[in-house]
């Protein structure tokens, strides 16, 4: 019993002489130069005519969706595990990040008083203001 059917083969005929011509094109438009590309474009055109055609090579419909799953369900775990590594490691950032902000706030305030002089300075604005009252009365 033949595996194609006298319309798909007419199909790739026209198809092949079509292609030499340079008049086949692509789904994407483009022209198809390739005796492989043009078979499988006439194959595809007489499975849509309902011509006798076999199935694509190495595309059973049980396996294909045994694999589409498999595939699924392997990407769905791997990309949950990457995400929950990742928010953890920017929470502990978070976490040492905002405790270094409250530590360098603290210091930043005694810095400052240092810096402009601090006790020392107060104490001798007091020395002046009760020098001054002292010599004012």
């Amino acid at each position: 019993m033949a595996k194609y059917s006298k319309g798909a083969g007419k199909k790739v005929e026209e198809n092949m002489h079509e292609m030499k011509r340079g008049q086949l094109r692509s789904g994407s438009g483009k022209k198809v130069t390739s005796r492989k590309q043009a078979i499988a474009i006439g194959l595809s055109e007489a499975r849509e005519k309902g011509e006798k055609v076999p199935q694509k090579k190495g595309t059973s419909k049980k396996a294909a969706t045994k694999k589409s799953a498999s595939r699924k369900t392997a990407s769905k775990k791997g990309a949950t595990k990457k995400t929950a590594t990742r928010k953890s490691a920017t929470k502990k950032s978070a976490t040492k990040k905002s405790a270094a902000r409250k530590t360098a706030t603290k210091r930043a305030p005694a810095k400052k008083a240092a810096s402009r002089g601090g006790a020392k300075s107060s104490g001798r604005k007091q020395a002046r203001k009760s020098a001054s009252k002292g010599s004012r009365k």
